[in-house]
């Protein structure tokens, strides 16, 4: 790798120097006579355009660099330092992680069609690139952060300060008890619910997705449109 590097240093090296050059870099052309010239030279239009070679099929180098096959990657739930790691899990519905800490947190990436459950008292949570997931989890202490998901659904069991959505299509937030005063915060998202205990159930609440805004006098003043059907 470093090879290949260092070669490419050294080709962009030598264009620019070239480049630098100015009309130095004109002295390597070949220069062409008035007697090669057929606007000067009649007998050479009179001799009609030169025949082409037939053109050499191409074949390509064995050297020639080909498109990898998009590489598979092995599932992963694990702790590495503070950092709880679960990345690429497929059609998984009993991931759970025990054991945690206040100081740890959690990376979710590329997980799709499946659920993790994790318990006790965390740091933050990420959930990033993906799809069809389902997370539980009893408490954190900072954030919980969805970006770049779709069709994400989160339970909260005990008490979460704030919950941010950032490029997202579809992201369902069951609130408890203790959770109500948590903050949702979302951007470039849609499809977004929040859903109340009440009377032993769920109520929905959709999260808006449009908003106006207009000059008070002082300041810009922003708040939910409402659509008339």
């Amino acid at each position: 790798m470093e090879t290949a590097k260092d070669e490419g240093t050294a080709s962009r090296s030598a264009l620019f120097a070239q480049l630098n050059q100015g009309e130095a870099i004109t002295k390597g052309l070949r220069h062409v006579s008035d007697d090669q010239k057929t606007h000067k030279n009649p007998s050479l239009r009179a001799q009609g355009p030169p025949v082409r070679s037939p053109t050499k099929s191409h074949t390509s180098s064995p050297t020639s660099p080909k498109n990898s096959p998009q590489q598979n990657h092995a599932p992963v739930l694990e702790l590495e330092g503070k950092k709880w790691r679960v990345e690429y899990q497929e059609d998984k519905n009993d991931l759970v992680i025990n054991n945690t800490e206040l100081k740890q947190v959690a990376y979710i990436f590329k997980c799709n069609k499946s659920t993790l459950q994790i318990k006790g008292k965390i740091n933050s949570i990420t959930i990033d690139n993906c799809k069809k997931f389902g997370l539980v989890f009893d408490n954190v202490v900072g954030i919980v952060e969805v970006i770049n998901s779709r069709d994400i659904q989160i339970q909260v069991m005990g008490k979460v300060p704030t919950i941010s959505i950032n490029k997202t299509e579809g992201c369902h937030i069951y609130l408890s008890e203790e959770s109500l005063d948590c903050e949702i915060v979302s951007a470039k998202s849609s499809e977004m619910n929040i859903l109340i205990p009440q009377d032993g159930d769920y109520k929905e609440f959709p999260v808006p997705e449009q908003f106006k805004t207009a000059w008070d006098g002082s300041k810009l003043v922003t708040e939910p449109a409402e659509i008339v059907g």
